[in-house]
C-alpha cells in the first residue's frame, strides 16, 4: 500500500548515493548538503531496518541488500521517468483548438496548413462547438469564442472585432436591376428580417426600415456558415461578417455592395486558462494567429 512507500526524497537521494557509493557526489548532483543526504539515508534505513550503506575511512559501499535495492529502484524511477516524459510530449505535439463553426470553416480550415508548416512538431486537433466550454472538464488548450471576452480566470486575446455587413448573391441582386443604395435591399427578401440588427443596420446607413417583400419566417440560423450558403444560394440578403467570408467575396460567390457595418461590440477573441497561457504550443498558435491577421488586415 501506499502507506508503506518511504518518502519519494529518501528514495531520490539513495539512488545518487547508491549511483556514486559517495555522499558528497550525491549532495553536489541533488544540490543538497552532505547532511542532508546522510539524514535521508538513515529515515530509510530505519524504516527497513537494515543498513544499506558499510562506512569506511574512504567513503560508503553498498551492502547486499543495499544493491538488490538500487537495482529495482532504479528500474521503478525510469519507467516514472519514462511515464512523465511521456505524458510531457503528449501534451506538447498536440494542441486542441475548441473553435465557432464559422471561424473553423472560414477562416481556420484554410490556414491551418499554414500552421503546420511553421510548427511540424505540433499536431492539431479542431473541435467545433456553438457553447462555452469549461476547460476543467475539457481537454481543449484553446478556444475561439465571439463576445466581450471578459471571461473569469481565461486569457483573452481579440483578434478582431464582429462587424457585420449585409451580403448576397449577384444573381439575387439582378432581380432588381442590380443594388446601387441601401434602400433596394429593401426590395428584396431578408434573412431572419426580425433580427434586430437589421433596423439598426439601415439606421446607420440613413435609410427606415420600412421593408417591401419581407414576411416573417420560421427559419433561424444558429451558425452564421449556414446564414451565409443560405445567401450564396440566392434565399436572401445575410448579415455576415466580412473577414470570415473573403473568399467568398473575393471568389464573387458573395457581394458586400455597401462598406457600412455594424456590430454590438463584441469580438472575436483566442481564450486559454490563465494558468496555461504561457505553454510552448499555445503561445506558439497565439504568436502565429496574430501573425496571419496582421498579414490579413495588410492585404485588405
Amino acid at each position: 500500500m501506499s502507506a508503506d512507500l518511504p518518502p519519494l526524497a529518501a528514495i531520490r537521494v539513495f539512488e545518487a548515493a547508491a549511483k556514486h557509493e559517495n555522499f558528497t557526489r550525491a549532495s553536489e548532483t541533488l544540490g543538497m548538503t552532505q547532511a542532508a543526504v546522510s539524514y535521508q539515508i538513515r529515515v530509510l534505513e530505519d524504516r527497513i531496518g537494515e543498513r544499506l550503506f558499510l562506512r569506511q575511512a574512504r567513503g560508503v559501499v553498498l551492502t547486499e541488500l543495499g544493491r538488490q535495492l538500487f537495482r529495482r529502484t532504479t528500474s521503478a524511477l525510469d519507467q516514472l521517468r519514462d511515464a512523465f516524459a511521456e505524458a510531457r510530449t503528449t501534451g506538447q505535439e498536440t494542441l486542441v483548438i475548441n473553435v465557432i463553426p464559422t471561424f473553423a470553416s472560414n477562416f481556420l480550415a484554410a490556414r491551418l496548413g499554414l500552421f503546420q508548416i511553421d510548427h511540424p512538431d505540433i499536431a492539431v486537433r479542431v473541435e467545433v462547438s456553438q457553447d462555452l466550454i469549461d476547460f476543467e472538464t475539457s481537454d481543449a488548450d484553446l478556444a475561439i469564442r465571439q463576445g466581450q471576452g471578459s471571461w473569469p480566470g481565461l486569457k483573452s486575446v481579440r483578434l478582431f472585432h464582429a462587424e457585420m455587413a449585409p451580403m448576397l448573391s449577384l444573381n439575387l441582386a439582378e432581380t432588381i436591376g442590380g443594388v446601387r443604395t441601401p434602400a433596394d435591399l429593401l426590395k428584396l427578401p431578408l434573412l431572419d428580417p426580425s433580427h434586430p440588427w437589421w433596423p439598426a443596420w439601415f439606421a446607420r446607413a440613413g435609410v427606415p426600415f420600412e421593408p417591401v417583400q419581407q414576411t416573417e419566417t420560421n427559419v433561424r440560423f444558429d451558425a452564421e456558415v449556414l446564414e451565409a450558403n443560405a445567401a450564396i444560394a440566392g434565399h436572401g440578403v445575410g448579415r455576415l461578417t466580412p473577414a470570415l467570408h473573403r473568399d467568398a467575396l473575393q471568389s464573387g460567390r458573395l457581394v458586400q455592395p455597401f462598406d457600412i457595418t455594424h456590430g454590438s461590440g463584441d469580438a472575436f477573441w483566442l481564450v486559454s486558462p490563465h494558468d496555461r497561457r504561457n505553454t510552448a504550443k499555445i503561445r506558439a498558435f497565439r504568436s502565429w494567429m496574430e501573425a496571419q491577421l496582421k498579414q490579413e488586415r495588410s492585404t485588405a
